[in-house]
């Protein structure tokens, strides 16, 4: 055999390998900006980051420098780092492009569900609205996302399900800000899409979704203009050394 047919063989049985620690690191700081607790515009410290995340300096650097290529956050020269300020624009098209997937999702969702998850779906609207009434909106917001993420696992289409896990937790950054706004009525629209699905009314349930997914998106944009606008780092005057004098 060919060592190019034995490279062959050998990459399509590969291990997953663990994930390193820059990864972890990444994902940590990627769930502190999602949940609020690192707010847009904040500086981010890397010894700061170190402490908290319980790593040194290196790792939480190297994340910095991927989530800047990925737009979490801003690197400005003489500056440091800071959580990247998303604009109305790139909300606005990330927004649209999940009403898209969404809401193919739940048509298909309604011909493929079955019982069982559609019982599924229940289990976790019920946990949502629990979390809703006693002002939870961490674990509103954590629901929400699961609840979706399984309605598009139920579409039984892998690609939609990958495309849509892709955009899914800047979703949840963007979704964060309005929880609480949106409310109960987020999840009576859940439970109506839900109700439609298990009646695998495909038509109704593409059209709850649709105009679920669009009260995100006005919500989000309401906040976004009535917030007031913060202005940009200024950045920081380094002095020049003074040239010795020759007199």
């Amino acid at each position: 055999m060919l060592l190019s047919d034995q490279a062959g063989q050998a990459a399509a049985t590969k291990i997953p390998r663990p994930a390193t620690l820059r990864e972890s690191v990444i994902e940590a700081i990627q769930e502190l900006i999602v949940s609020g607790q690192l707010k847009p515009g904040q500086h981010l410290v890397e010894s700061e980051l170190a402490q908290l995340l319980g790593v040194s300096r290196q790792p939480v650097r190297e994340a910095l420098q991927q989530l800047n290529g990925e737009g979490w956050v801003d690197l400005h020269p003489g500056q440091g780092a800071f959580v990247h300020v998303p604009t109305v624009e790139e909300a606005d098209q990330l927004l649209a492009v999940r009403a898209l997937l969404e809401t193919e999702s739940a048509r298909l969702a309604a011909q493929h569900a079955g019982e069982d998850g559609v019982r599924r779906l229940r289990v976790l609207c019920a946990r949502g609205i629990a979390a809703v009434e006693s002002d939870d909106v961490e674990s509103a917001v954590a629901t929400n996302s699961e609840l979706h993420a399984l309605v598009t696992a139920l579409s039984g289409n892998s690609v939609l399900a990958e495309l849509a896990s892709q955009v899914a937790r800047r979703v949840r950054w963007y979704h964060t800000p309005v929880a609480r706004q949106r409310g109960m009525a987020s999840w009576q629209e859940h439970t109506a899409l839900i109700d439609a699905i298990e009646a695998g009314d495909e038509h109704r349930a593409a059209h709850i979704m649709r105009e679920h997914t669009e009260h995100t998106r006005a919500s989000y944009m309401e906040q976004r203009e009535n917030e007031p606008v913060e202005p940009a780092p200024k950045p920081v005057r380094r002095r020049r050394p003074r040239t010795p004098s020759t007199n």
